[in-house]
């Protein structure tokens, strides 16, 4: 029995669905567009599959899961502070992400997996309240289909 063609069709398959994840880079900045103490951008729009890479543009920041803002089957992660940090987009739904240094100054962001809307209860977790200020300019930001 020849295996080849099974193979091939298998690698062909695979390479396939892997070429269509995107990598989103999201720069960590002290400043920005935005103001002060910011992730650039502010709102990505998302698919499973998809990476998305921190950059430590700027000293001082790191990226992390806020609690309560991370959608089942989505592991919640925690960067260094000045270190890079690179996350797979597995589950669909809405995540919250902040830099733990500058939570209170309102550095967070929003990445949104998937073509569902967000969750109405997404903003019901206990925040500083420029963060929640912040989370909903970030939302307010997102493109219309």
């Amino acid at each position: 029995m020849n295996l080849t063609p099974t193979l091939a069709a298998l690698a062909l398959a695979l390479t396939s669905s892997l070429a269509f994840a995107e990598t989103h880079e999201v720069r960590m900045l002290n400043k920005g567009e935005a103001g002060a103490m910011v992730f650039e951008p502010r709102f990505i729009a998302a698919q499973p599959g998809d990476t998305v890479k921190f950059l430590a543009v700027d000293r001082g920041h790191n990226a992390e899961t806020m609690k309560g803002m991370v959608p089942e089957g989505q592991k919640a992660f925690k960067g260094k502070v000045n270190q890079e940090i690179e996350i797979e987009l597995t589950a669909e739904g809405t995540i919250g992400v902040i830099c733990k240094p500058h939570l209170g100054m309102g550095m967070v962001m929003v990445i949104h997996v998937g073509d569902g809307e967000i969750a109405e209860d997404f903003l019901d977790v206990r925040m500083p309240k420029r963060a929640k200020a912040k989370f909903e300019d970030a939302i307010a930001e997102r493109p219309q289909s």
